[in-house]
């Protein structure tokens, strides 16, 4: 008895413990009606090709369709403070719901999530625009942009050693680390 108690316990703790990735009950995936990607990648103007070059992150429907299911909300402070990460790249839809609402979500390959309501136009509506992270997002994203990864850090190492900033054969073996680490 004195078990299953102390594991009820544990599993409780487990659960509290645990933070919960919830999605915008506003914007519930199971009624979404329509899809359109609006931009499959752009770049900002700063853009780091080193990291990873846009071009190599495409948006597609079912990212737009996990997104929904596991974005949380953030304040504005959170979305644009300096510490949050950022690649310069994004792409956008618009999504259409069975009730008539639409609305126009911008997402970077690093979880970060723009959402406004829009008119049929894709004008912006007088609801405040919200902020959004996605932690599943990223993770997801990152696991199939491994490859787009992999160029990037090939790019940077080629060009440190052509630069003379590290030593002959040391980008090889740094790339190869890296992929390993991956």
């Amino acid at each position: 008895m004195i078990r299953i108690s102390t594991l009820l316990t544990a599993l409780a703790a487990a659960v509290i413990a645990t933070p919960v990735q919830a999605a915008d009950k506003r914007y519930p995936v199971s009624s979404v009606s329509r899809i359109e990607i609006v931009e499959a990648s752009s770049a900002t103007a700063w853009e780091n090709k080193d990291f990873l070059d846009c071009s190599d992150v495409v948006l597609t429907e079912e990212d737009v369709r996990y997104a929904l299911q596991h974005i949380r909300r953030v304040s504005r402070e959170t979305y644009f403070s300096e510490y949050t990460e950022r690649t310069g790249c994004s792409g956008g839809a618009s999504v259409a719901f069975k009730n008539g609402k639409i609305i126009v979500i911008g997402i970077e390959p690093t979880g970060r999530i723009n959402i406004f309501e829009a008119d049929a136009k894709l004008e912006p509506t007088k609801a405040p625009e919200s902020f959004y992270e996605c932690a599943p997002c990223r993770d997801r994203k990152t696991a199939l942009l491994k490859d787009a990864l992999d160029r990037a850090d090939e790019r940077r190492l080629r060009k440190l050693e052509a630069e003379g900033k590290i030593l002959p054969g040391e980008a090889e073996r740094r790339l190869k680390a890296l992929r390993a680490a991956r």
